[in-house]
């Protein structure tokens, strides 16, 4: 009550020194307001376990909890949708069947003579395939690893110990090397001077690696399959 009576009062006071300036002719500033703006009830908005002041805060940990739950559920939601969309992505960027068919190549060892190696061309890279003698498997069989920069058993590089099947590029800058040439009768990579043995291996050059040795089988004695 007090408190409106020195409202009224102060509005009075101040129009009364706003008539008296008019009166004398000097220039008044004047700026209206209003104290009657009434504040929207946002009541029907809001959830009836928080609509009573003196409520006790025990509901607190519900309504933490509902609203946790509807924010996990829709982060799990955000998760399937992304993984849905990187496998879509993905598998537009994967060979198709027909690609993957092509992926293998099937060959007649029965055209390859003994201790020759030939060329083939496979997935864009050369491939060869060499017979090898009974020689030179002894002489690859008993070459120790700790002569070797990249060290594998020449058992470890083949399926069957006569048949070598090798990516014809050679590991230090992807050139293709000669078959039948280099210091160890495997083959030499004319580039910089790599030398590898009759089992793909490398034994002298700047190469890091041995020639790589692709997956391969053999279903019968006369056919090899690489792929």
């Amino acid at each position: 009550m007090m408190k409106a009576v020195s409202c009224a009062y102060v509005r009075a006071t101040a129009q009364a020194l706003s008539n008296s300036l008019r009166a004398t002719g000097a220039a008044v500033a004047t700026r209206q307001a209003h104290t009657d703006l009434q504040v929207p009830d946002f009541t029907a908005y809001r959830r009836d376990s928080v609509k009573d002041s003196r409520r006790r805060n025990e509901s607190a940990e519900e309504r933490k909890a509902f609203s946790y739950l509807l924010v996990g559920a829709g982060a799990v939601g955000g998760v399937y949708a992304a993984k849905g969309m990187v496998n879509a992505f993905v598998g537009s960027m994967s060979a198709s069947a027909d690609v993957l068919a092509m992926a293998k190549i099937e060959i007649k060892l029965a055209d390859i003579a003994e201790g020759k190696s030939v060329t083939f061309k496979w997935r864009g890279k050369p491939l060869f395939i060499r017979h090898r003698t009974p020689a030179e498997i002894a002489t690859e069989r008993g070459v120790p690893t700790s002569q070797l920069r990249d060290p594998e058993t020449d058992d470890q590089r083949v399926v069957k110990p006569e048949w070598l099947v090798v990516i014809g590029v050679c590991t230090h800058l992807g050139c293709v090397p000669i078959a039948n040439a280099g210091d160890f009768g495997g083959y030499y990579c004319p580039c910089h001077g790599s030398h590898y043995d009759a089992s793909g291996r490398i034994r002298k050059g700047p190469a890091p690696l041995n020639l790589e040795v692709p997956t391969h089988e053999f279903p019968d004695e006369t056919t090899l399959v690489v792929g």
